[in-house]
């Protein structure tokens, strides 16, 4: 079930001979309301430039003036309200195809082409408009989440078409290529 998120609210029909598969789905999928943000997407270059300067959490609806359950969209900067409210920024994502946003409430990202929440911390070019959305919602730098940054970078280069020149169990790790932003890259790591 890793990387599949579902905006359903139902389980679907697998029939009586898949019980284990049907569990599982009750467990991680959506009866529980839990789902595993993906860790790479392929719409991030349609990302706004400057992701450090956004309105405030609490901005209402750019449409409707609604002032709760709002999202920002990560390609043009405008805030508009959920689906559970008035659906403006579904019916942006449906007029102008911006599909990345950031949710007020939770701070979440979702594709809407991916049909997906993102991680925000993993994904390299989500982690700046998390931060200053955490800072200016809670006054406050986000903390640290542990996760396993060579892998993230590992992640990062294969996802953005880089060359891995190798990599083992204590991490050498040697990157050359362009990052998605079209900068040539040169990192090199060594954790022993």
């Amino acid at each position: 079930m890793a990387n599949k998120a579902s905006s359903s609210s139902s389980l679907p029909d697998i029939g009586e001979e898949d019980v284990e598969l049907k569990e599982e789905l009750m467990l991680y999928g959506s009866e529980s309301g839990w789902v595993e943000a993906r860790t790479h997407c392929d719409h991030l270059d349609s990302l706004s430039s400057d992701l450090t300067h956004i309105p405030i959490p609490g901005t209402p609806c750019n449409r409707c003036e609604h002032p709760k359950e709002n999202w920002l969209c990560l390609c043009c900067k405008e805030v508009l309200c959920s689906r559970f409210v008035n659906k403006h920024m579904l019916e942006h994502y449906q007029q102008i195809n911006h599909g990345l946003a950031l949710s007020y409430s939770d701070l979440s990202v979702w594709c809407f082409s991916c049909d997906a929440y993102l991680d925000a911390q993993v994904i390299l070019p989500l982690r700046p408009v998390y931060e200053t959305a955490y800072i200016l919602k809670f006054g406050q730098a986000p903390p640290f989440r542990t996760i396993d940054h060579s892998q993230a970078i590992v992640e990062e280069a294969v996802n953005y078409g880089s060359k891995i020149r190798s990599i083992n169990s204590k991490v050498d790790f040697y990157f050359l290529g362009r990052g998605k932003d079209h900068c040539n890259r040169a990192l090199k790591i060594r954790i022993r």
